[in-house]
């Protein structure tokens, strides 16, 4: 991704969604009332995966264009979903998980392409594994990474259909990290076959830990270079060579100066901006909004 992300906000009630663009600090409105009585559960490609829960629909929608793929009815107790790709790919897999036993997860997976249900299967680990609402899978190189809410990297190869948790020490957490709300304050993504987590705990300066699978190491990142990251509790994404002060920095899914502008941290200036400001994440609602990826031409579809 080239261009900058957008904030999709989504509304507590009605079908008015607002869709912030942080790179030119404007905001785009748009009538949805196909998503009335839907929970957003993730975003990819600038597709939303959603849930209704009165009638059990899972579902694919694009906001652009307006298209809708349906999958398979499918029961969700907790909406941590991530999907590979866009649905409109043979390759698109959609991927769920909740630990039902610190040694048992079950894994659902749905092939949008001609699937007339979901395989559900129970995993055993060799080592404890918690889910957490507040984790979201990542999807980078073929396989689908999640992060337990101690950190603890499973991984899963939805062409094997094979779990593992993998037996490597977490990243190192920041100080004062394990404080009130630490579980989010925690958010991954991948960039170009690379995982990168980030940590924020309060007032203190993230810390972004890149994966070095060959070593099975969480290595400490002192510079993004080129890269931007979009952290979100429902979904964080990554971007590259966006204008300005936008490289080299986290954009967070928070908002000050009566939402004109969000916060971000720039490892190019080592400051947040703005200044002097208080990261409690227990302040923040987790579900109101969602960073989703623009098509080129967003402007003449809005």
């Amino acid at each position: 991704m080239n261009q900058s992300a957008w904030l999709m906000y989504i509304p507590k009630s009605g079908c008015l969604y607002e869709f912030y663009d942080p790179s030119e600090r404007k905001i785009h409105s748009l009538e949805l009332p196909e998503l009335r009585g839907c929970r957003v559960c993730y975003t990819k490609q600038g597709w939303l995966l959603l849930y209704r829960r009165r009638n059990r629909l899972v579902f694919f929608f694009n906001p652009f264009t307006r298209e809708t793929i349906n999958l398979p009815s499918y029961e969700l107790a907790y909406e941590i979903m991530a999907f590979s790709c866009a649905p409109t790919s043979t390759n698109c897999v959609v991927f769920s998980i909740k630990h039902v036993h610190p040694t048992v997860v079950v894994i659902s997976t749905c092939h949008p392409a001609g699937a007339s249900e979901w395989t559900i299967v129970n995993h055993r680990n060799r080592l404890p594994f918690v889910s957490s609402i507040w984790d979201k899978p990542v999807f980078c190189s073929g396989l689908f990474y999640y992060l337990s809410l101690t950190s603890w990297l499973g991984v899963y190869d939805p062409v094997r259909r094979y779990w593992k948790v993998l037996a490597m020490p977490p990243p190192r957490c920041p100080e004062h990290f394990f404080v009130k709300n630490w579980w989010k304050g925690k958010f991954m993504t991948e960039h170009n076959g690379d995982l990168l987590v980030v940590y924020t705990s309060q007032n203190k300066n993230p810390i972004i830990y890149k994966l070095y699978r060959s070593e099975l190491a969480w290595k400490e990142m002192e510079s993004l270079r080129s890269v931007t990251i979009f952290a979100s509790f429902l979904t964080s994404l990554s971007g590259a060579n966006l204008l300005g002060i936008m490289r080299n920095s986290v954009y967070f899914s928070k908002f000050r100066f009566f939402g004109k502008r969000c916060i971000s941290y720039s490892f190019d200036d080592y400051r947040y901006y703005p200044r002097k400001q208080q990261y409690d994440w227990g302040e923040q609602p987790s579900f109101e909004n969602i960073w989703i990826e623009p098509p080129h031409h967003a402007l003449s579809s809005i």
